[in-house]
This record gives C-alpha cells, structure tokens and sequence, in this order.
C-alpha cells in the first residue's frame, strides 16, 4: 500500500503548541485518504518550535496530492495549535510542501494547498477554484471594514484586540498593551516621582533635565545640548522625525509678508530674497493643516493652545538649513508678527519652540498615524479579503502587514480613544487629532506615497542644491531596492499587462482598498483598477514602502528627537505671542508643558520607538510562503541589495555627531508594529 512521510512543524512562538488530537486527510486526484491521527505513543507531539514525522498509509492509489486537510480535536480544555508548514514525501519520492503559518482553534480544520503560488487564471481543476472561492468568502466574514469615526480611512470591525482573528493578534497582548508599556517606560525612565506635581510648572530648561536620560552617544543628548541652535532648528526639517514638510519656495505666498529688509542680513550671498528663491536656496514648512484645529479641553483646570506657523528657510553657504522668519499663524497683521534671527533672543526662541510644537502635532497625527499605520491597514485588510493564500501577491504582501491590524486595534482601543493614552499630554487630545486626521485625508494622494515622486512634488530632488538630505538619499535606495524586488516578482507570475487585468483577485483587491478602505476617494489619486504590469510594479512597491521605510524613516526617531521636551512640546500652555519684546525665559517655561505631560510624553515617545520583540526587518522572511526557487532567488538578490545599502549608511555615519540611521535596512522592520 502506498505511504506518505507527513512532516509537520509547530510554531515557536509562546503556546504554539497542542496537547490536541490532529489528524490529516490527503485529497489526490483520484480520491482521498482515510483521516489519519497523526500519533506518537508515548511521546508529546505538537511541542512548541517540535518538527514531527508521521508515516501515513492509503489503502489505494490516490492519485497526486492536490489538498490537505487539517483536523484539530479537543483533547481536554481549549488548546489552540499554530501551525507553522507541513511536508509530504510522495512514494515516489517527490517533496510536496503545504505552508500553513496559521492557528487552528478547537474543532476546527482547514484545507491548504501545495505552496506553487498560482494566480486565478492558472487554475484549472475545479477542486483548486473552489477552494480559494471558499477561503476568501470565509475570511470576507473573519474580515469586515467598519468606521471607526466618520472622515477616517475604514478599519477593522473589532472592538478590542481580542476580537480579532487570531492569526493576526499579538503573541503576547502585554507586549502591546499601552498603559503598560508607558507605565513600564516611566519606571525605566525614572519619571513616576514627578508625577504627584502633574500641574505644576518648571523652573527652568535646566529643570527638564531631571526627567530626562543621558544615554552615551545618543542624538536626544546632543539635541539637549544644542536645540537652541538655527542650524539644530534647520536640520531637523530634513532628518528628524519629520522630514517630509519642507518644501522648495519659488514665491512666497501672499499670507506670509516676508520682506527683503527683513531678512537681508541673514542672506549671506549678498543676493536678493528674489534672487535666493530663484536660484533654490529658499524653502518653507507651511503648518496650514493645524489651522483652526481645537486645543485640548479634557482638563479644565489647564489651558492648551495650538498655532499653525509657517516658516522660512534659508540654504547657507555651509549647505545648512537654516530658519529666516517665522509667523505663528496663517493670516497675516499687526498681532501675528513676523519673528526673525535678529530678534529678542526668547522672542526668537519661542517662536522657533511654537513651529517645534507645531511640528510634534503633525507628525503624531497624519506623518505617522494617517500615513503608515491607518493607510497600511488598508492594505491588509483588503488583502485578506480579496487574496487567497495561494495567490503570489498575498505571499508577497502578508509579512508587511504583520501585526499592524493589532497595533491599531490597541491604539483605537487606548491610545487615540475618547479620554486614551493620547489626552493626557498633547494638545490635539480631546478630539483635535481627530480633526486633523479628517482635515489630512482630503489633502494626501497616492503620488504623494509614491517615495520619489513625493521628493518631487516638494521640490527636494536635487541632491547638488540640498546635499544632506539622508532621509531622501537612503528612502530612494530602498525604494529602488524594493521595486527591483517587486518587479522580479511580478515578472515571474504576470507574463503580460494582459495577465494583469484578467487577475480578477487582483482588481478585487485594488477595488477594496479604495472603494472601501479609503472611501472611494476620487481626489486621492488611487486607482481603482490596475491595467499594466508597470502600474502594478509601482503599487505594490508603495505598500512596502509604506510599512516598511516609510513607518521606520517617522517612528523610530521619536525619543532622539522628542524627549528633549522644549524641542518637540506637545502641548504649549500659554498662547502665541502677538508683540515682539515681551517674552521672557519665565513666560517660556510657563508656555511649555508642566511635569504631569512631559512625564506622560517622555514615556511615549521611549515606548513608541522600540521595536518588537523578535522584530523581522527588511527582507527577513522566516515563514516560507513561497517555495519556488526563483522567488528564492529574487529574495535573495533583494537581502544582498539590502546589505550593500546597510554597508553604505554604517560608512557614511562614521564620526558624525548626528549619525542618520533610521533608513538603514536592518533597522527596518517589515510592517508596522508599534
């Protein structure tokens, strides 16, 4: 009788493994197996991270294998088993393998299918079509869109990270649970004594120091030592942790009056204003979006303020950014003034800590939570819909969405929820955020996710004119890298723009994200069907790209660039000046936040920049979802790429005070997860 060697691998995760009874049933061509207990008297099997070997018999040829299924029965209590992949040797002595990489609950089976990744139209028998017919209707029930609040890209229909499916919840929910990990930060931080004054003011800056910690040879110490500094002020436009507001100014606009006798003696080629704007010296970071957005109300007994600056910038003849006018808010007269270098030296301080606030906001709001964390849940949730397992395009896609579903689910959960984590210390708490959010998706469009293109759009592509721009520099390596790799990928699967279009899974998927997702959305410039094996190339590219190096180049910078409390206030407690001459270092300190919120800050921006536990970076793709030896090849190529990239940043930041590397590949997580 014919026999089949069934190798089966369990997860290494926490509780990956079963005490259950699992049993296995070979669907061939000709006919099924017996379902078989998969057993070793005497023996655990199913341990976490065990691979286990079963000889399993047939009493009559069944032809070639075309499916497995997968059967999970209750041994004594609720036992969940994570299946990491199964392989069949064949009697004749073919290797067949099944990726699985899925939690099989209680009584529960599931039908997978050799690994070949096989689009729509390269099937043929009626057993595969009605199997990936039936996977996706039953994830469409495990996935639905639901709106979390009106004028927000949709979202998962979950209450709590419990809810989810567990495919897609954290190993462990501690490790994402916010209260704790922000209480877990601020004992590390050694914060929590300030927190019985939560209202009262500092002293001064030197008072800030008390909260904050020293860690040898880090950016957040040389931010404290020189945030005073024009050309610290200028550089953070280009590498902090926003570097995606400034733009080239060609002409000023008219609601910021910037005069040539304002500005003439800190141009330093004796050229005219005109004149540097038309040469490409002149940049400017417009806080439009924050105007009119309400302040914080949650306390009553603290006033919040925001403002909308707009700033310009100035390319000196050392190449270095640096700040030539500042007007706190958008409309122009005699209470909104014009702040200068030239000014009262705290004058030009705060104007300067109120674009520094400013910043905070929208980079918390849209740079980050808008851009990469809502916009790739998009992603994934139409994937999951419209993408069965076997399709190459889920295979490609499913570790980049890795636990991002979870993560914001936790943030709605805590986070960003009426009276969450994100109330206690900013001052778009309390719903501003919420505005913001609304006010940002009618303005961002697919070109501006497109890496190079959004480079262009502000004008920033010229590497002679702006030299140390890294987050550029490296974000168009790794978007060249990602879209090689995306185009081999593509090339092996899609013989022809053709290919393309007949893949109606594909065109499902597309038509998901933006009828759906972002709520058919004219304005923002998605497409809602793909026709060309270039479109193709380039969209899933900005998926990658989006939660990979997109998320990473804002996230993880947060406690360099934001600890440092008057460098990045996320909440100003005294309104904007309206007279020049009147600031004074106690008005500053008294603007800037009180111990309670620079506590409650301090701790957030620690915990959101650490990765995961076992994070996967860039390229690392531990779970074999393909098994076809020229995608191997493809990853393999994309890893080296990768590598040469890394190699290139680790030289490049050799002696440099202000080392750039959150673009460096191996400090790139896959997906978005924290």
């Amino acid at each position: 009788m014919p026999s089949y060697t069934v190798t089966v691998t369990t997860g290494s995760q926490w509780f990956a493994g079963t005490d259950d009874y699992i049993y296995i049933t070979l669907i061939g061509s000709k006919g099924c197996s017996e379902k078989n207990l998969l057993d070793k008297p005497f023996y655990n099997d199913f341990e976490r991270g065990a691979i286990d070997s079963y000889d399993v018999t047939v009493s009559e040829d069944i032809g070639d294998i075309q499916l497995i299924k997968i059967e999970k029965h209750k041994y004594w209590y609720k036992d969940d088993w994570y299946c990491r992949h199964i392989t069949i040797k064949t009697p004749t002595g073919d290797y067949l393998e099944f990726p699985c990489y899925r939690w099989i609950s209680n009584d529960k089976q599931i039908v997978l299918r050799e690994g070949t990744a096989k689009l729509v139209t390269h099937d043929v028998m009626q057993i595969h079509k009605q199997h990936r017919r039936k996977e996706l209707e039953e994830r469409q029930k495990q996935y639905r869109w639901k709106e979390w609040h009106p004028g927000f890209p949709l979202s998962i229909d979950a209450h709590s990270h419990s809810d989810l499916p567990h495919d897609i919840q954290f190993d462990s929910e501690k490790g994402v649970d916010f209260i704790l990990n922000y209480t877990k930060a601020m004992e590390n931080l050694f914060v929590n004594s300030f927190m019985h004054m939560f209202q009262s003011s500092w002293s001064d800056f030197a008072d800030f120091e008390k909260i904050f910690v020293r860690i040898s040879n880090t950016i957040s110490e040389y931010v404290m030592q020189h945030w005073r500094e024009d050309f610290m002020f200028g550089y953070q436009f280009l590498n902090g942790c926003n570097p995606v507001m400034i733009k080239q100014c060609k002409k000023l606009p008219e609601k910021f009056p910037v005069t040539q006798e304002m500005v003439e003696e800190s141009l330093e080629r004796k050229l005219t204003l005109e004149q540097e704007m038309e040469r490409g010296n002149i940049f400017i970071v417009d806080y439009e979006l924050l105007d009119g957005i309400s302040a914080n109300k949650t306390d009553p007994c603290t006033m919040q303020y925001i403002a909308a600056p707009l700033c310009l910038l100035y390319r000196n003849l050392e190449n270095k950014i640096m700040p030539l006018a500042i007007q706190l808010n958008q409309t122009p007269g005699p209470d909104n003034p014009i702040f200068l270098p030239s000014d009262a030296q705290y004058d030009w301080l705060l104007a300067k800590i109120w674009v520094r606030s400013a910043d905070f906001h929208v980079h918390q709001t849209v740079t980050h939570l808008l851009r990469t964390h809502l916009l790739t849940e998009v992603f994934a949730i139409a994937m999951y819909r419209q993408l069965p397992a076997v399709h190459p395009l889920f295979k490609l896609l499913v570790p980049h969405v890795r636990f991002t579903i979870a993560i914001n689910t936790k943030a709605r959960e805590q986070l960003i929820c009426e009276c969450g984590l994100f109330d206690k210390a900013n001052a778009t708490g309390g719903g501003g955020h919420v505005e913001l959010v609304i006010r940002a998706m009618k303005e961002f469009s697919y070109e501006s996710l497109c890496f190079p293109s959004a480079i262009k759009l502000r004008d920033m592509d010229n590497k002679e004119e702006i030299p140390y721009y890294f987050f550029r520099d490296d974000g168009l390596k790794i978007w060249e890298a990602t879209q090689n790799f995306v185009e081999d990928l593509v090339n092996i699967y899609y013989e022809s723009d053709k290919t393309v279009c007949e893949d109606t899974e594909l065109q499902a998927f597309v038509k998901d994200v933006f009828v759906y997702g972002l709520r058919d959305n004219e304005a923002c410039g998605f497409p809602k069907t793909i026709k060309t094996k270039e479109a193709l190339i380039e969209y899933l590219t900005l998926i990658m790209f989006t939660a990979s190096a997109n998320h990473a180049g804002v996230n993880f910078g947060q406690y360099d660039w934001c600890s440092w409390i008057p460098n990045s206030p996320p909440t100003m407690r005294c309104p904007p000046p309206t007279q020049k001459g009147e600031v004074t270092i106690e008005y500053i300190i008294e603007s800037l936040p009180d111990r309670g919120r620079s506590c409650w800050h301090l701790g957030a921006v620690w915990a959101l920049s650490q990765f995961q536990d076992n994070e996967l970076f860039l390229g690392m793709y531990p779970d074999e979802h393909f098994v076809e030896k020229p995608v191997k090849k493809a990853m393999a190529k994309f890893r080296k790429n990768l590598e040469d990239i890394t190699s290139f940043i680790q030289d490049r930041n050799k002696n440099k005070k202000l080392p750039y590397y959150y673009l460096s590949p191996d400090r790139i997580p896959n997906s978005v997860a924290v």
